[in-house]
Order: C-alpha cells, then sequence, then structure tokens
C-alpha cells in the first residue's frame, strides 16, 4: 500500500531552483533512499515532506490525505517524525528528557494538573516514561540514559536524536544522513537499529546517505536525484546499473581522450 506520494514537486529559492518536477512513492513498510550527489536537491526534498519548505508546485500526500500545506506540527500529528543531518537535539538536557520531549504530542493532562503532578498528569508521565525507558533499551543506551546530552560522543548524539524521533511514535520516519560522521563500528550499530526500527517496529522510513554501501545493503527503493530532477528509481539494483545514475556520479569518458 502506498503510504507517501509527492507528485510534480517544485521548489524555487528566488532564482534557484531546487526541485523540478520530482515524483515518486513510497509503500508503507519499507526503507526508500533519495540519493545524488551534493547540491542534488535531497534535503531539499525531505523538507517538502516533514512541512519545513512547502513547494510552489505539486503535491504531498500522506496515508490518503494530502498535506502539501501542512505545518510540521500537523504532519507530526499524523505520524511523521525526522532526524536532522546537522544534530538538533537539547544538549543542555539528560538524555531522558530529551527523550521525554519527544512525547510531548501524546501528553492530554492540563496545566494545572501537570503543574501539581497531580492524578492524570502523574499517570500519564509514569507511561511516557515507561515508553521512554522501552526506546533506551531498543537502542542500547541505558548507561547514558542520564547523561547531558551535549557531553556525548557524536555517535552517541545521533543515537539519541533517533531515540528522540521514536518516541513520537511516527508511521513515517525520515533520516537526513544518520550516518554521517560516523566511524565504522558507529555506522554498523546505526544500520542495525534502522533496520531492526523497519522491521521489528513496522516503521516506514525515507532515508538521505552518502554511504552507497549502506543504502545498496538495506534499502528496498531508491530514488536518486541530479541538480533537482528525478533521473532514476527502482530497486538497488536497478539503480546501479541505469547509465545516467552512472553519468551523474562518475561523468561521461570523453571520447577524443585527454
Amino acid at each position: 500500500m502506498v503510504q507517501l506520494s509527492c507528485s510534480d514537486i517544485h521548489l524555487s529559492f528566488g532564482g534557484v531552483r531546487a526541485l523540478s518536477g520530482v515524483s515518486f512513492e513510497v509503500n508503507q513498510g519499507e526503507i526508500f533512499a533519495i540519493i545524488g550527489p551534493n547540491g542534488a536537491g535531497k534535503s531539499s526534498m525531505l523538507n517538502c515532506i516533514s512541512g519545513l519548505y512547502n513547494p510552489q508546485v505539486g503535491k504531498v500526500m500522506f496515508e490518503g490525505q494530502e498535506v502539501t500545506r501542512l505545518p510540521s506540527y500537523e504532519r507530526t500529528k499524523r505520524g511523521m517524525a525526522r532526524s536532522f543531518q546537522n544534530i538538533a537535539l537539547f544538549k543542555g538536557m539528560s538524555v531522558i528528557d530529551n527523550l521525554m520531549i519527544g512525547r510531548h504530542l501524546h501528553q492530554h493532562a492540563g496545566i494545572l494538573t501537570g503543574g501539581l503532578y497531580y492524578g492524570q498528569a502523574r499517570a500519564e508521565e509514569i507511561k511516557h516514561r515507561e515508553y521512554v525507558e522501552e526506546i533506551i533499551e531498543f537502542l542500547e543506551i541505558q548507561s547514558i540514559r542520564k547523561a547531558i546530552v551535549g557531553t556525548l560522543a557524536y555517535g552517541f548524539q545521533k543515537r539519541v536524536e533517533l531515540a528522540r524521533a521514536l518516541a513520537l511514535e511516527p508511521k513515517l520516519l525520515l533520516l537526513d544522513e544518520p550516518m554521517a560522521g560516523m566511524n565504522h563500528e558507529e555506522t554498523e550499530d546505526m544500520v542495525r537499529f534502522i533496520l531492526e526500527t523497519n522491521q521489528v517496529r513496522g516503521i516506514t522510513i525515507i532515508m538521505i546517505e552518502h554511504d552507497m554501501g549502506v543504502v545498496m545493503d538495506i534499502s528496498n527503493t531508491v530514488c536518486v536525484l541530479d541538480f533537482g530532477k528525478k533521473i532514476a528509481g527502482g530497486t538497488p539494483d536497478e539503480v546501479q546499473q541505469d547509465p545516467h545514475v552512472i553519468k551523474a556520479y562518475l561523468g561521461e569518458e570523453d571520447p577524443e581522450g585527454p
């Protein structure tokens, strides 16, 4: 079943055209990768899906409903969550407090009961903390649960950002370069967590990633952008053999030689 569809997306900033007529569909339960050279429009596409940008032309549909003009928080309520290329955590707060912030959409107690920590507010907090502790165990960050985020190594901060996104209980998870800046061991851990998030928790994933080995190993479908246009799409095997993709990444051989 198609969970998300983007149709004829056009996005410009003044005279700069970031996206030109990009269309694709993402099926429920798959890992969908968006790849392309630097400046291809990948993050712009993810921002159009999440609501940070509104395209001038085109339509974004999520679970059968149009969300093209909805603000980010409304899309979050409908089941979208994302991480960022540049870590966007509250670095002066603890890991567990960052994750509890991710539960804000599921909190219904009023200001008075919340301030007094009474009745419904107390019951809600206990329930949310239980959920957060389950995510902490799932991502194997028990040892840093009380640590201040800003003091953590980069790889752990990326893992905490994934944890906070999962705290929202998303149906669709948008990951912007989740392995960027990681060493080999950290990358292997993140790949494992992404696969388990998809396969165990049943969450659809749209991922931007420059590590082609990772993309080709774990993705069901790959969409390739170049200069704001979609130049290829399909399974990893199909995309790797596409001449347009080879040209975009490797260039064309000069028939006249050097």
